[in-house]
């Protein structure tokens, strides 16, 4: 079994002038990434791989889940190939992941990750807000062969904001 946590960056801060890749998180995007940080520490698997964008939104919120939930920082893997917004370039990286690793947490960017979620488990979300949590496990043996998963849990800000988990 293979069970991937796809965790879409913070909100970024828009008002500052820089590149995409540079972007920082707003004051409300590391607000949203302490509070879905604080909230998920019973869903994650004991044992887990954690990857990252290179973009500082990303890489910021990686930063902020390690700290709160002790992951130590130096295991985190930061990747360029997951500066992506296509389906197809997050599903080749997942694929790519060593078989040893049976859960794998990514922090990553839409619309690849909600691309990626309506195919790998048939739902039609519309969105994942930034800061969102979302498990998918797959009955697979091997990342190459992930096909068809079940959605296990979606945690939006939002939600939590107003107190309406429903997972």
């Amino acid at each position: 079994m293979k069970k991937i946590i796809l965790i879409r960056h913070g909100k970024s801060d828009w008002k500052k002038m820089t590149s995409d890749l540079e972007r920082p998180l707003s004051s409300r995007g590391i607000r949203d990434v302490f509070k879905v940080s604080e909230f998920i520490t019973d869903y994650l698997p004991e044992k887990f791989v954690v990857w990252s964008s290179v973009a500082k939104r990303a890489k910021d919120t990686a930063l902020i889940f390690a700290q709160n939930l002790s992951i130590p920082l130096e295991t985190i893997i930061f990747k360029n190939e997951l500066y992506t917004f296509e389906a197809e370039n997050l599903e080749h990286c997942i694929k790519n992941c060593d078989d040893k690793y049976s859960n794998l947490i990514l922090f990553g960017h839409n619309d690849a990750i909600l691309d990626f979620v309506n195919k790998f488990t048939g739902n039609t979300l519309i969105n994942v807000p930034t800061s969102s949590y979302i498990s998918i496990a797959f009955p697979d043996s091997s990342w190459k062969s992930i096909d068809n998963g079940t959605l296990e849990h979606a945690i939006f800000p939002k939600q939590l904001k107003n107190e309406r988990i429903t997972t």
